[in-house]
């Protein structure tokens, strides 16, 4: 397996970045339609078949994403999360409701994973339990849970098994990585161990997981933890933490939605983050990030020399985030904060905040990829993930 993991660090992050090949457009007016009126969604993945495609069951694209009620500060939504099925076809997007019942998972909310479509009709979906089940108030504890679920398509209808169990599969060990065990705290405050990205290697046919984590920082580092990206391997035990695949070398707090996509005889690591979570804060954009490697486990080597692979305009520093790459290279995202005069959203009052939120997918963007260097093509679509 791997030995030392990549480092992303500060000699990376002063690479020009930032030009046309790397910057978003605009998300214009009027603002992308709300998949959901009354709810908020964001960070979405698509159920996979196992040879990395999306599903697709009668016509249409099945994804998940999180949702909660658009009450209250945006920020309050990951107090509130749930998985939700959804499903995609050529006239846009139909909600299917929570992914499963109330109370069946083993955290106090859901948040960010992955899904495959197994040979047998299951999906197994890979999510992250955040707090305790039956908690009075919410706590940062996170563990990576998988629920096998019977996909149900009978009587015209589309959805999960309910009645699907969830087990605790992956933790943080607290050697390699981190506890992620924090009874207080917040987006952009906690350790991390949380949004597995599931991917089978096309060299052996194994199964991975890829978790955003958090480990001790190195000899020298400013900081008392860096983002990580970590591996796990299925085993006929179950899953098996390996050493991370790349650390943030001090230079950032929390690498988010790990997730790789094979293309030619090269395999892209893809992860975002927020402009706060650099250290210091502000001195990189938010963005898509990435590295490329010849094999699952390195040498990796950073996209277009400082890891940047598509960020916000200057004008909208978070108009979107959260970005998935499929295996066509189109990027789905969600809407974010739009400038409204808000220096700070995360800050702001709630009604401030609310009304700068979109809580919806964003245009679907597309990459080109030639070996370390990326480049965004022309928006696929003018319309919210069509």
């Amino acid at each position: 397996m791997n030995g030392e993991p990549a480092r992303w660090t500060r000699e990376h992050l002063a690479a020009p970045a930032g030009d046309a090949a790397t910057t978003a457009p605009v998300i214009g007016l009027p603002a992308p339609p709300r998949v959901l009126p009354d709810d908020d969604i964001w960070d979405l993945w698509p159920i996979q078949e196992e040879d990395g495609s999306t599903s697709v069951v009668r016509g249409s694209e099945l994804w998940m994403a999180l949702s909660a009620p658009a009450l209250g500060h945006p920020e309050e939504r990951h107090d509130r999360a749930r998985l939700r099925l959804l499903a995609k076809d050529g006239d846009g997007w139909t909600d299917l409701g929570h992914a499963f019942a109330d109370g069946v998972s083993p955290g106090s909310r859901e948040w960010s994973g992955s899904a495959v479509r197994r040979p047998d009709g299951t999906v197994s979906v890979f999510y992250t339990a955040a707090g305790r089940r039956g908690e009075a108030r919410p706590t940062f504890a996170q563990s990576v849970v998988e629920a096998r679920a019977r996909l149900v398509t009978d009587g015209g209808r589309i959805l999960l098994d309910q009645a699907a169990e969830h087990t605790e599969i992956l933790r943080s060990d607290g050697v390699t990585y981190l506890p992620a065990d924090e009874v207080e705290g917040g987006p952009g405050r906690i350790k991390a161990f949380r949004d597995p990205g599931w991917f089978r290697d096309p060299a052996d046919g194994r199964e991975y997981l890829l978790v955003a984590a958090s480990v001790a920082a190195s000899p020298g580092a400013d900081h008392a933890f860096m983002g990580a990206v970590a591996l796990a391997a299925a085993t006929p035990d179950g899953w098996s933490l390996r050493p991370p695949l790349l650390v943030a070398d001090g230079v950032n707090h929390e690498i988010e939605r790990p997730h790789i996509v094979a293309h030619g005889s090269s395999y892209y690591l893809f992860f975002c983050t927020h402009r706060h979570s650099f250290h210091p804060p502000g001195s990189a954009p938010t963005g898509l990030y990435g590295f490329v490697a010849p094999s699952l486990t390195g040498p990796y080597t950073p996209l277009n020399g400082s890891g940047l692979v598509l960020r916000n305009p200057a004008e909208e520093p978070d108009q979107a985030y959260a970005w998935v790459v499929l295996p066509d290279l189109k990027v789905v995202g969600f809407v974010n904060y739009r400038s409204t005069g808000v220096t700070d959203p995360w800050q702001a009052e709630a009604a401030e905040a609310r009304a700068a939120f979109g809580g919806t997918i964003a245009p679907v963007l597309e990459l080109t990829l030639h070996g370390a260097a990326t480049s965004l093509v022309v928006p696929v679509s003018t319309g919210a993930g069509r």
